[in-house]
Parts: C-alpha cells; sequence; structure tokens
C-alpha cells in the first residue's frame, strides 16, 4: 500500500512539472509573439512573425495576427499612396491657384485708378477684400503642402526658447495691438535651452499668436516654465468643448473664424512633433488653454 502511495505520489509530481515546463515554455512563446508583433508595428517590415512553440493553439493565434498583419500592411501602403497623391494634389492646386490670384489683384490695382461711381466704388471694395482674403487661405494651404514634405523641422540645435518666444511676440505686437490685445507674459530669467529648429518653432508661435486673435475676447497670457512647457491662455466665449477639441483638425475650421483654413493650428502640431516635442488644447470654463512642450 506505502509503494502504491509513493507511486501515485511521484506520478503526480511528474505531470506537475511537466504542467510548469510547459505553461513556462507557452509564456516564452507569448513573450516572443508580443516583441516580434511590437517590431512589425514600428518598422514596415515584409517578414511576418513566427513562434518556437510546437503548441497548436500558439501557431494558430501566430497565424492570426499575421493575417491581421498582412491587412494592416495593405491599408497602411493604401493610406500612403493616398496621402502622397493628396499631398501632391494640394501643392498642384495651390500653386495654380497663386498665378491668377496674383494677376486679379494686379488689375484691381489699375481699376482702382479708374474713374468710377461711388457705387461702383464700394462694389471694387468687397472684390478686393473677398479677393485678398481668397489670396490668404491659398498662401496658407500652399504653406501647408510645403510643411507635409519639408524636413526643415528636422535640422535641430541647441536654442533659447525664451528669445524666440520674445522675438515672436514682438514681431506679433502691431497685431495684437490692433485687436487691443496686450499680453501677460512670465518666463525665468534664466534661458530654457532646448534642441529645436528656430523657423519651425517661430512658425509655431506665429500659429498660435493668429489662433489667439481669432478666438480671443481680449486677453492672452503667455507662460514659459524652466521644464519646456510654454502656455498658451486667453478667453473664448465663441469657442465650444467641442470647437476646441478639433482646433489641431486638418481642415476643421470654427464657423466664426472667417478667412481660414482650419490649418494654422494643425501646422503648428506637425511642426512640433517633428521636433520631439507635444502640443494640446483644452477649453476649460470659458479659457482656452493651449500647451506646448519641449522635454530636456
Amino acid at each position: 500500500m506505502e509503494t502504491g502511495s509513493w507511486i501515485v505520489m511521484g506520478a503526480f509530481a511528474l505531470l506537475t512539472g511537466l504542467l510548469l515546463l510547459k505553461v513556462r515554455l507557452l509564456h516564452r512563446a507569448a513573450k516572443e509573439m508580443e516583441e516580434a508583433f511590437l517590431d512589425r508595428l514600428r518598422t514596415d517590415s515584409n517578414v511576418l512573425l513566427d513562434t518556437s512553440s510546437c503548441d497548436p493553439y500558439m501557431r494558430g493565434l501566430a497565424s492570426g495576427i499575421n493575417t491581421g498583419l498582412r491587412r494592416l500592411r495593405l491599408e497602411r501602403h493604401r493610406y500612403q499612396q493616398g496621402d502622397l497623391e493628396l499631398k501632391n494634389a494640394v501643392t498642384n492646386i495651390s500653386h495654380d491657384l497663386r498665378t491668377p490670384l496674383t494677376a486679379v489683384c494686379g488689375y484691381l490695382d489699375l481699376l482702382k485708378k479708374e474713374q468710377m461711381s461711388d457705387t461702383a466704388r464700394r462694389y471694387l471694395e468687397i472684390i478686393e477684400e473677398r479677393t485678398e482674403v481668397l489670396k490668404q487661405l491659398t498662401e496658407e494651404l500652399f504653406r501647408y503642402s510645403m510643411t507635409l514634405s519639408s524636413e526643415e523641422s528636422e535640422n535641430l540645435e541647441e536654442l533659447s526658447l525664451n528669445r524666440i518666444l520674445e522675438d515672436s511676440l514682438s514681431a506679433y505686437y502691431a497685431v495684437l495691438k490692433g485687436c487691443r490685445i496686450v499680453p501677460e507674459v512670465s518666463m525665468p530669467d534664466a534661458d530654457v535651452c532646448r534642441r529645436v529648429n528656430r523657423s519651425a518653432l517661430i512658425r509655431i508661435f506665429a500659429n498660435i499668436l493668429s489662433n489667439a486673435v481669432k478666438y480671443s475676447d481680449g486677453d492672452l497670457a503667455v507662460t514659459l516654465r524652466d521644464t519646456g512647457e510654454l502656455i498658451f491662455q486667453n478667453h473664448a466665449s465663441s469657442l465650444t468643448e467641442v470647437e476646441a477639441g478639433r482646433l489641431f483638425d486638418r481642415y476643421y475650421t470654427v464657423e466664426n473664424a472667417a478667412g481660414s483654413t482650419g490649418l494654422g493650428l494643425s501646422i503648428a502640431r506637425i511642426l512640433t512633433e517633428r521636433m520631439g516635442g507635444t502640443i494640446d488644447g483644452e477649453l476649460e470654463q470659458g479659457v482656452l488653454t493651449i500647451r506646448l512642450c519641449f522635454p530636456a
């Protein structure tokens, strides 16, 4: 009887050991598949997943993931091709529009020198104003298409965020003053230096300040922290939380934002992320806050 008990216990121990070994091998195979899957997502590779496990369920899982990877790769290629075609189309259209618009503006200048009635002159002023808006929209569309294809933000150098922010605010002073906006600026005395592209950062600040001009109720607070975080805040009673959350979407425009293509903050996001930074916005209790951060 005692011998039989030892045999049963030995068999149970052997079975337990085999099960633990099986579980360990399954864990290792799952870990390998996880790392391989993340690698396939990071790189545009045609290599599919493989597994060292002989377990039919694990091999079935790998086969299912490979099917999903094939579909994902196909959709990615379609998206890239479509995105490239869209970029080329936008560039060509915006470029083609610039030439006739320049000619129209030239003839309008000539027409203003001619004798005409007060009514005709008023109509001419309306045409000139709308033509100028169309010209600005075309330029913004052209700049957006050039931003997508440009690599300028990849040429980084160690620069002072304080100095670039001061220069940008100075350049926008006349526009802000014309809208009766006196910005309250707060920044540390010591330089906050980050690896950025100067021209790209100037464009980011210009687009954010332009956005403040469109939606501000007359105030603007600009804060630079020594952590590399920049905060732009203003009251924006004309915005809703939904509209504020979509300000960074391509081509999204708020109804009261006349003369806008909705590309300014989208361009700011593209340039910021290319330089390793982050940008987002939120509306809380009527105050629009745009946060821009370049980590050390």
